[in-house]
């Protein structure tokens, strides 16, 4: 079923307004970096896995930025708006390209390296930007853990949702 340009925009700001829920209900201070893990990636990852690659990129990139803003992470914002747009764009365009391949495999294959994305770009970021120089290797793991948790919460809940009729 092909959405309306209506369905498509009332999606992605849904998806921008669940992506900035689910990043201020859970969050985990990283203190080597001053920067924290938190549940949006397994919303960003849904999205992706519904949304096409540009409206996901957008509501990922708006939310997460949106949560920075207002959990007082500013510094992070405008890195957040570019990272997070990546990851979702990779995996978007990634799980389409594997339309035919096993359900499971579908999800996972393309959460990899979209979470890698996040990993490097916030290691990137911090080290190079904000300065933190080898201070930034401490946010690694634990982004890592987000990334894992996000795609454990995308590959539960994208099957889900897609049974329902508006998702698709």
């Amino acid at each position: 079923m092909n959405r309306s340009r209506l369905q498509t925009w009332t999606l992605t700001g849904i998806f921008a307004a669940l992506i900035a829920i689910a990043t201020l209900l859970v969050q985990i201070p990283l203190p080597a970096t001053g920067g924290y893990a938190n549940a949006g990636d397994g919303v960003i990852l849904t999205c992706a896995f519904i949304l096409a690659p540009l409206p996901a990129a957008l509501a990922a990139g708006v939310g997460s930025a949106l949560a920075d803003l207002i959990l007082g992470y500013v510094v992070y914002a405008p890195a957040t708006l570019l990272i997070k747009g990546g990851m979702a764009l990779t995996a978007a365009i990634l799980f389409r390209r594997m339309a035919k391949a096993p359900s499971h495999a579908r999800y996972l294959i393309p959460a990899i390296p979209a979470e890698g994305i996040m990993v490097l770009g916030y290691l990137v970021y911090e080290a190079f930007v904000l300065g933190l120089h080898s201070a930034a290797l401490g946010s690694v793991m634990g982004n890592v853990g987000q990334g894992i948790v996000g795609i454990l919460i995308a590959c539960a809940i994208t099957p889900l949702l897609k049974r329902i009729k508006a998702f698709m």
